[in-house]
């Protein structure tokens, strides 16, 4: 059976290939409705099915959105995944994701590849600054914008939630249940990058307790970001002689970590320890106890990512602070942290 082609699609509806083509690709000129309807009416008939390949290569683009994340087996990372597929389906896109797995050569690999594959747009969740992947962009004159994170090596519009403010805002809740300090579990490194998100809740942590009056000496503790490796981190310091008795998470993944730890050493939460952490991931309504921790908009975000990525119009240069769009945190309080009724799910 001969291939249909788009001439096929114009001759059965009575116009040409031109109205074709925009009824297709919606646009750019506008088609009248009946003639609309006719054009569809032909390609339903004939079961035509456009060339995706030919229209990427004439127009340099397809309908395809790379998304790189460090990791995404995080809930965290996996619900930002999915809401930015929901958001580019929404706009006739689709997404490609890959995993860095927190190494710079892997984050190259997924950039050159989706580039070379003419996606519309890229959204990086970079693990942070990597002078490679600023160069590959630069190279490849792409549409970037950063998610979640903005590393200073990568000039580009960057879509990020109130990290410090969020993690005050969580600091100062488990201070106000009176506890003497509370202990920090932040990233792996001693010298995050600028703009990590880890080290801007590292941040607002040390802010929040300085504001109070406590010190942070030796109450900053390296963890990994994910649940398992927090756990062991986890079991050392609350078997110790210095358990604290409260803790601040930089992820949900690590105060998930925590809370099993705690429950292994029968350690009562909220009881005898407190926990809060940040990304309020949908599991953190599901812990026992369930977990206070910081919400941020991820479907809001993923929103705005998707828009930036793809109109021209609203990624107009200014100055690195005008690129920056950012959206506010919100602290969402269960049992974990000492409270008996947790607030409404934001």
């Amino acid at each position: 059976m001969a291939k249909v082609t788009r001439d096929d699609v114009a001759r059965l509806a009575g116009t040409s290939t031109a109205v074709v083509s925009y009824v297709i690709n919606n646009g750019p000129r506008p088609v009248a409705p009946a003639t609309r309807e006719r054009v569809l009416a032909a390609i339903k008939q004939l079961g035509y099915r456009p060339d995706r390949v030919a229209q990427a290569m004439a127009s340099r683009r397809t309908d395809l959105i790379g998304m790189i994340v460090p990791d995404a087996r995080q809930p965290f990372f996996a619900e930002m995944a999915h809401a930015v597929e929901q958001a580019a389906a929404e706009r006739g896109k689709m997404v490609l994701v890959g995993n860095s797995d927190y190494r710079d050569e892997r984050e190259v690999h997924y950039l050159r590849a989706f580039l070379g594959m003419r996606v519309s747009g890229l959204i990086l969740v970079s693990q942070g600054p990597s002078e490679r992947a600023a160069a590959e962009i630069e190279a490849w004159d792409a549409r970037v914008v950063l998610l979640h994170e903005r590393p200073e090596a990568i000039d580009d519009v960057a879509v990020v939630t109130d990290d410090v403010g969020g993690a005050q805002l969580a600091t100062r809740h488990l201070l106000e249940h009176g506890h003497p300090y509370v202990a920090c579990l932040g990233g792996t490194e001693e010298t995050p990058a600028v703009g990590d998100p880890v080290a801007d809740h590292v941040e607002g942590w040390r802010r929040a307790m300085h504001e109070s009056g406590r010190s942070t000496e030796g109450r900053l503790f390296q963890a990994p970001y994910n649940r398992y490796d927090a756990y062991q981190v986890a079991l050392g310091l609350l078997s110790g002689p210095d358990r604290p008795p409260a803790i601040f998470c930089a992820t949900d993944d690590q105060a998930f970590g925590v809370l099993r730890a705690a429950r292994e050493l029968r350690i009562d939460v909220p009881g005898e320890l407190a926990v809060a952490g940040f990304d309020d991931v949908k599991e953190a309504g599901l812990t026992d106890p369930p977990l206070t921790t910081v919400y941020s908009d991820r479907p809001a975000m993923a929103r705005a990512a998707v828009d930036l990525v793809l109109d021209d119009a609203l990624r107009v240069s200014g100055s690195r602070r005008e690129r920056l769009k950012q959206f506010p945190s919100a602290l969402v309080v269960r049992r974990s942290c000492g409270c008996g009724e947790p607030t409404p799910s934001v």
